[in-house]
């Protein structure tokens, strides 16, 4: 998270966040609540640099590559490098584009 400048949110013994990403091992009632490890977590960012930084950073902390930083032919504009992390986790982090952001961030408060 650290390469892509989005800063820690809350946590505890079964969850974290950042932003407005949460992430959590607790299950809720009724919930079977099985981990299968084949989730698909997508973080947009202001700039492809980032985009490239964040591919570094995860093939170095141990991810495996799902597709190198470039174009992506989903929408014009759309710059986007895929990891899996070690519990088989599509993890992308996608640059839109020019874009004017309506927020700099969601806060959530209780």
């Amino acid at each position: 998270m650290k390469a892509i400048d989005i800063p820690p949110g809350p946590a505890g013994e079964d969850y974290f966040s950042y932003d407005e990403l949460w992430v959590s091992t607790a299950t809720s009632a009724g919930a079977q609540g099985e981990l299968t490890g084949r989730g698909h977590y997508a973080f947009a960012t202001r700039d492809r640099s980032t985009v490239d930084t964040f591919h570094r950073a995860a093939l170095a902390a141990g991810g495996r590559d799902n597709g190198p930083p470039g174009d992506r032919p989903y929408h014009p504009g759309y710059y986007a490098a895929f990891v899996l992390d070690p519990d088989g986790n599509n993890i992308e982090v996608v640059h839109h584009g020019e874009a004017a952001y309506s927020a700099p961030s969601v806060t959530i408060t209780y």
